[in-house]
């Protein structure tokens, strides 16, 4: 198996830190020092067990500060899926930024996605896993929106492509659109995950697979 294109290695990923730390809060916005911190945490330990008092001492404020915005760790959590849902979102949409082509801004699009997952797999594991549902299997309000709009950016290209004729998707049908929108996450988030969790048993880079992923993906879409 190799894997060191597109600037990714992913058996160092799943290891490697970041040598970025949080700046200790001295003032203004404390509800985003933590969470600053919380983010840096999960990316430098690639896990999120850390406790609200590490978090705290990260950002440089009282053990008890986190309480003053957030009731539990849980809820930091989530507004740590918040924070990494606005990151893919901006990440997408500097992809496709600029590209005229529907059918190649797809392909970018679902690129910059794989590999925000790939560079920080806690982060993505904590978005998309179990580890934030509530015990009835909903989803807390907050990271669904965040991940919605992260979603729309992908929405928004197969609609420019379905506009244009470059896929076989009704323009003003919601319900098609949504379909193909599911199509394409489903690759994308599919390949991720397997990739993450070391699946790939075919001998090419990373880079190689996404192009393939991505063409057959295309096909899919095109017209007849």
């Amino acid at each position: 198996m190799y894997i060191d294109d597109v600037n990714i290695n992913l058996s160092k990923m799943t290891t490697a830190k970041s040598t970025s730390a949080s700046r200790p809060y001295h003032h203004g916005d404390l509800r985003r020092a933590l969470i600053d911190a919380a983010l840096a945490l999960v990316t430098e330990e690639q896990d999120w067990t850390f406790s609200l008092r590490e978090v705290a001492r990260r950002a440089g404020v009282s053990h008890n500060a986190p309480y003053n915005h957030f009731s539990d760790k849980q809820d930091l959590l989530v507004a740590v899926a918040e924070a990494g849902f606005e990151r893919l979102r901006e990440r997408m949409a500097a992809a496709v930024a600029g590209i005229a082509a529907a059918d190649t801004a797809l392909l970018a699009c679902g690129r910059a996605y794989v590999e925000s997952a790939l560079e920080n797999p806690a982060l993505y594991r904590l978005m998309f896993g179990p580890a934030l549902v509530k015990p009835k299997g909903s989803r807390p309000a907050a990271a669904r929106q965040a991940g919605n709009k992260a979603k729309a950016v992908l929405l928004d290209t197969i609609v420019r492509g379905a506009r244009s004729s470059v896929f076989a998707v009704t323009p003003d049908d919601a319900v098609d659109q949504g379909k193909a929108v599911f199509f394409a996450w489903s690759v994308v988030h599919g390949l991720a995950m397997l990739l993450l969790d070391d699946f790939l048993e075919v001998e090419l880079t990373v880079g190689d697979l996404i192009k393939e992923i991505e063409r057959l993906a295309l096909m899919g879409l095109m017209p007849r």
